[in-house]
């Protein structure tokens, strides 16, 4: 493993652990915050299929990947239901896990034959709230001539996405 292989993200909630797994472990919930629209629910070992509720910035997607120094690379919008995600493991109120082509919009991507990468929620009860930690690991094994691309991209999506949850279960 190296050290382009696993992002790491932290957010301290003021929403009590309840409150914050329901957020990530209700599909509908999750939809939400992350802007896709889930089909089914998450339960391990379950592929769920999604449509992106918002129309893709292509140019500001590839201004992003010029000021992260990347070779651009133009996207592909997934169609109406594509699969999203496949859930790993799910251990209430602690930990949630699914696997997921990285930085999937890449007009790159191989969505038939690519590996996947893991992505986990854990959830730690604190004094004031929950510590939520978000964790995407195995870039190493994605395609040589879109690693860094999706490494850098998700890098920058997950801090998004924390603070997306953040505002979703701690208000504005």
């Amino acid at each position: 493993m190296t050290g382009s292989d696993r992002i790491e993200k932290q957010v301290r909630l003021r929403a009590s652990i309840s409150r914050v797994w329901q957020a990530i472990t209700d599909a509908r919930e999750f939809s939400q915050w992350f802007g896709i629209e889930l089909e089914g629910d998450f339960v391990a070992g379950v592929s769920l299929t999604g449509t992106f509720s918002r129309m893709f910035d292509e140019a500001a997607i590839l201004e992003q990947q010029k000021r992260l120094g990347l070779v651009v690379s133009s996207i592909r919008a997934p169609e109406k239901n594509f699969v999203f995600c496949t859930v790993e493991r799910i251990e209430p109120k602690r930990y949630f896990s699914f696997r997921w082509i990285p930085y999937g919009i890449d007009a790159e991507a191989d969505a038939k034959a690519e590996p996947t990468t893991l992505v986990e929620f854990f959830l730690e009860e604190i004094p004031d709230g929950t510590m939520l930690k978000i964790v995407e690991s195995g870039f190493d094994r994605v395609p040589t001539h879109r690693r860094q691309r999706a490494f850098r991209m998700n890098e920058a999506g997950w801090g998004a996405q924390a603070r997306n949850v953040s505002r979703y279960v701690d208000g504005p």
